[in-house]
């Protein structure tokens, strides 16, 4: 509910000079630029509990068997690979990111923590049971994903603090507009990195707001259609290149879990391609799967051996240049409705009913 709707002289409009309100479309910008970027970072981190989910449920039954094996003990074995995510930077995008995170993939609140240099202000949180503190360096060792929603000043201390830190299977996913993909690949010495890159058209679409919390604004079928990244709606679009970037950095995870290259390409069809694979079996026509001269050169995918794991790709490389899934993404039109379908899906809107 809006408590200043009918109260026009409170409203921030209110006090803007005539000369001045020309200048209020920024308003709907930044709010519309906060929301596509919450929710590309949702729905990346729900991909990747998915894919986490798939793959535990696979291996936990091969571990208890192991176990019962060597200790005659069949216990049940606790989850103790679930997704666990950071951030750094406890201003008004960080808050807005760890409720739409909390609420659309959704993370337990034991498995989100917030680094910031005011955790006294996040009181919010700790009620929920989010653990908020100011250890960078911390963070960044215990989490899989580290989300960077600070200030482009405070980015070069920062990435001093954690450099030493992170994993080289820990993802750090980048807000900071201002610093590109290489100083940052600088910066940290690393390169499992993401950062969308988004363009703001002049004539932006009045369907942003300035005032609507993020998690309201995700369950309309309007802000969802344009935040979708095959979708031009809203006036501002998403460089495809993220969507390859996310695609790296699932290949990246199961690398670094070792895991044969054919059973990537199984899970991430099972993933992103369910409907398809379901539609095939009715119609009993020939499915699309994933295949490996997808992700890599189809000479290095001739000499893959059925075990052998994914090399580990460098993000910062896949977000600048062309790769063997640039095509794909490009060409595949029935790759780009699933997806669509995936998109509203993870979001619990219905795209045929909308």
């Amino acid at each position: 509910m809006d408590l200043l709707e009918d109260l026009e002289t409170l409203k921030f409009e209110s006090g803007i000079h005539e000369e001045d309100q020309s200048w209020l479309y920024l308003l709907g910008r930044s709010h519309g630029l906060m929301t596509k970027a919450c929710a590309h970072a949702t729905f990346f981190c729900k991909q990747l509990h998915n894919l986490r989910e798939s793959f535990s449920r696979k291996l936990v039954p091969e571990k208890r068997a192991s176990k019962c094996r060597l200790t005659g003990l069949c216990e049940e074995t606790q989850d103790d690979d679930a997704l666990k995510v950071g951030i750094i930077g406890g201003g008004h995008l960080g808050k807005q990111l760890a409720h739409t995170l909390l609420q659309f993939v959704p993370i337990p609140a034991e498995n989100l923590r917030i680094s910031t240099r005011r955790p006294e202000t996040l009181d919010e949180f700790n009620k929920l049971g989010i653990q908020c503190f100011y250890q960078n360096a911390s963070l960044v060792g215990w989490a899989n994903v580290v989300f960077l929603c600070c200030l482009p000043s405070q980015l070069p201390n920062i990435c001093v603090e954690i450099q030493t830190r992170l994993g080289k299977d820990c993802i750090v996913y980048s807000f900071v507009s201002a610093i590109p993909v290489p100083r940052l690949k600088l910066l940290l010495n690393h390169t499992n990195i993401l950062r969308p890159q988004y363009q703001c058209a002049e004539d932006l679409a009045h369907i942003w707001g300035a005032n609507k919390e993020i998690t309201a604004a995700l369950q309309d079928p309007v802000i969802i259609q344009a935040t979708c990244p095959y979708s031009p709606a809203g006036g501002i679009s998403l460089n495809i290149k993220w969507l390859e970037g996310m695609f790296y950095a699932l290949l990246n995870f199961c690398t670094a879990k070792d895991m044969p290259h054919s059973q990537v390409l199984q899970h991430l069809s099972e993933l992103f391609l369910s409907q398809h694979l379901e539609a095939c079996k009715k119609d009993e026509a020939s499915p699309l799967k994933f295949q490996a001269q997808d992700f890599v050169s189809k000479i290095y995918a001739k000499n893959l051996s059925q075990k052998r794991p994914f090399p580990l790709f460098d993000l910062t490389a896949v977000q600048l240049k062309e790769t063997p899934f640039s095509q794909y993404l490009s060409n595949s039109t029935t790759f780009q409705d699933h997806f669509t379908h995936l998109y509203y899906d993870s979001f619990g809107i219905s795209l045929t009913k909308e």
